[in-house]
């Protein structure tokens, strides 16, 4: 690719940007494999009662996900975008087939850590290929198309999968939807992806984002932007490795059969994923202060109101809000991530983000399936809820009102500096 034809945006780069969006929607199909059916697959493949034993597959997914999500960030300008996305789709390709053949549950949390390292791989990559290829100006939108297409996967793939279990049976059916995806994604990545380095080269050019001292502090701790948006992550993904887990057993509970407990658990991610075709481009023309923190609030009230709930209407309409509160968030903690960092650094803060984020599927896992065991299911769902929005209001409270250039972190540079870069 020639670099003086290089040019940053949405527009300009349509092609390849919608070949990224499509590659993420196989991406988020591959956690889909397994959002309705894994409880029971536990309980009847495994004998697996115990909800801590039973959490430990999103616990094994969430930490290996998070680290691969950090070093994804750390290692993308040396080796390369679509060298990451390519070596994620290959680990992904055995996974389908170690959950049908699995002889023992630590087999499957096993395949569950190849997934968390495949997913780590190749969602981050995406992600930053695409705020490479559009520029400041659309990261909002864009993100909103990534995150849709990866969530929307996620719900319809779920569907289909508890469908399948619910008309054929636990397994083998609901994976082969696995292996499929699998090999697609590695086709579709290996003949027609390009690397999008040559954009962050461009975009330096003319950027005047501060460089930060250090980005995993920064992101993590003193940056209150950036570590704002952290911990919401986190806490996000905490609620959702909850919802995850403990959802289907709370409607297993309620005599749903496979079908319908795939409907509800289907409609968050889907409305999750569809919202964020609207919530990625408002965030790049309203108050990202102001989304995340609705965002999170409705999360942890429809999360407080699921254990009072019995009614499938009333379920799924909580599934919905659910779905709407985490479309307002998803997009927007990524283009807040983006916006407040420099182009060299915008891939090591957005995986240390993402680092912090899918760990809180490990202790949603974690936290929810210990306080299930001791005192029972709704406790665990009603001290998730108040976390969230907890989290909420950290937000309000700690950080900061993004302007359309972000005072904390942008600053001057002189004609002079600009025009020895250039040169």
């Amino acid at each position: 690719m020639n670099k003086t034809n290089i040019q940053l945006g949405l527009r300009e780069n349509w092609k390849q940007f919608t070949l990224l969006v499509i590659v993420n929607a196989f991406v988020g199909g591959m956690i889909g494999m397994e959002r309705t059916i894994f409880p029971q697959f536990a309980e009847l493949e495994f004998g697996v009662a115990s909800k801590t034993a039973m959490l430990s597959f999103i616990t094994a997914f969430g930490i290996t996900k998070a680290i691969a999500n950090y070093y994804t960030g750390r290692l993308a300008n040396k080796y390369g975008r679509k060298n990451l996305l390519l070596f994620g789709w290959l680990l992904a390709i055995p996974i389908p087939f170690m959950l049908m053949y699995a002889p023992s549950w630590s087999f499957v949390i096993f395949a569950n850590v190849l997934l968390g390292v495949s997913q780590g791989f190749t969602w981050s990559s995406t992600v930053v290929m695409k705020i490479d290829l559009v520029g400041e100006k659309n990261r909002g939108l864009a993100m909103g198309l990534n995150e849709f297409a990866g969530y929307f996967a996620v719900g319809l793939v779920a569907f289909l999968t508890g469908y399948l279990a619910n008309t054929y049976g636990i397994t083998p059916y609901p994976f082969y939807v696995g292996i499929f995806i699998s090999i697609v994604g590695l086709i579709l990545t290996l003949f027609w992806v390009k690397d999008t380095r040559v954009f962050v080269h461009q975009e330096s050019l003319t950027d005047t984002s501060a460089q930060l001292d250090n980005v995993f502090l920064e992101t993590t701790f003193k940056n209150k932007t950036l570590s704002s948006v952290t911990q919401a992550g986190l806490v996000n993904n905490l609620n959702d490795g909850m919802i995850w887990g403990l959802l289907p057993i709370v409607l297993l509970s309620l005599n749903f059969d496979n079908e319908n407990i795939g409907i509800i658990t289907a409609i968050y991610p889907t409305v999750w994923g569809i919202g964020q075709l609207f919530t990625g481009k408002m965030s790049d023309h309203y108050s990202k202060k102001a989304m995340l923190f609705w965002g999170m609030l409705l999360q942890g009230i429809a999360i407080l109101l699921l254990p009072l709930s019995s009614s499938f209407i009333v379920l799924a309409s909580l599934s919905a809000i659910l779905g709407f509160g985490t479309a307002l968030v998803y997009p927007t903690f990524l283009s807040t991530i983006a916006q407040a960092t420099s182009p060299k650094q915008r891939a090591e803060s957005i995986g240390t983000f993402r680092l912090w984020r899918d760990l809180g599927y490990a202790f949603g896992a974690i936290i929810s399936g210990i306080i299930a065991d001791l005192f029972g299911i709704q406790y665990a769902i009603y001290f998730i809820g108040i976390l969230t929005i907890s989290s909420a209001f950290v937000i309000q409270i700690r950080m900061p009102a993004l302007t359309k250039i972000n005072l904390e972190n942008k600053i001057e540079r002189k004609t002079n500096g600009i025009e020895e870069k250039l040169s």
